[in-house]
């Protein structure tokens, strides 16, 4: 239950989508004052939220910092989480990535540097219905091709969010507790939400932020002032992790 809402809070903290209601609300609504209210507010949202200024100032306010490869130690395990593939069954003779494919690129630079032995990779496949390959399983798959031998590749694919990814990690550590020193691996966003319910598991790490939304400040034109449709978006995702951090901390989860 818990799962199928988290989708649906998902759909309901769209930004475009509360333009789009309060557009409906001025047109189907015969007051005038209340129309102009509506038109009013659905115009401040489009303005606020298409602005790509106020959008990274934001994600550089919410997302943690990264860490220079150069400063990272040595790891026996890096913990990657999923949420970056997808499954077509038309198409199910390679992997799709989306956006946040550096959740698993990045740990393998440093794998190539000799700073991470083993990977650990907790995810399933996300689905409300159906069914489809674990992410996990898929991520697996990209790394036996670049070259990671498959004894350093430990897969968890029942985990269908960030707090199963925590319980069920735990349970693979206690299996394994040569693995003293841990990086947990996941996009800058939601490492907050993700170390915090690690923690709360009982499961020590380091953090290594991937897959940043934010960038360095630009105070051109393009940058501050003019309307970005992406930012839209952005903001959505950006407002269900925020939402999504507050729900697990009720929850006690965090």
């Amino acid at each position: 239950m818990f799962f199928l809402l988290s989708k649906l809070l998902h759909l309901f903290l769209m930004p475009f989508l509360w333009v789009l209601l309060f557009l409906f609300l001025a047109l189907f609504l015969k007051k005038p004052k209340y129309q102009r209210g509506f038109l009013l507010t659905a115009l401040t949202i489009l303005i606020v939220f298409s602005n790509p200024f106020l959008e990274n100032e934001a994600w550089r306010a919410w997302e943690v910092e990264a860490t220079p490869v150069k400063e990272v130690g040595h790891y026996d395990v890096a913990i990657i989480l999923t949420g970056i593939t997808g499954y077509r069954e038309d198409l199910p003779d390679r992997i799709h990535t989306h956006k946040g494919a550096d959740r698993f690129l990045h740990p393998l630079q440093l794998y190539r540097l000799g700073k991470i032995e083993q990977f650990l990779i907790t995810g399933g496949d996300g689905r409300i219905t159906g069914t489809a390959v674990p992410e996990a399983e898929q991520i697996e798959k990209v790394l036996l091709m670049a070259g990671v031998a498959e004894e350093d590749i430990i897969t968890e694919s029942n985990s269908r969010n960030t707090y199963e990814n925590a319980v069920n990690t735990a349970k693979l550590l206690a299996e394994h507790p040569e693995w003293k020193k841990r990086l947990l691996v996941t996009s800058a966003f939601h490492m907050r939400r993700s170390a915090a319910c690690f923690k709360k598991a009982g499961i020590e790490t380091d953090v290594y932020s991937t897959d940043f939304y934010s960038a360095p400040r630009y105070l051109t034109p393009d940058e501050t002032i003019v309307p970005n449709a992406g930012s839209l978006s952005n903001w959505h995702l950006l407002i269900h992790e925020i939402a999504g951090y507050m729900v697990y901390k009720l929850m006690g989860y965090l």
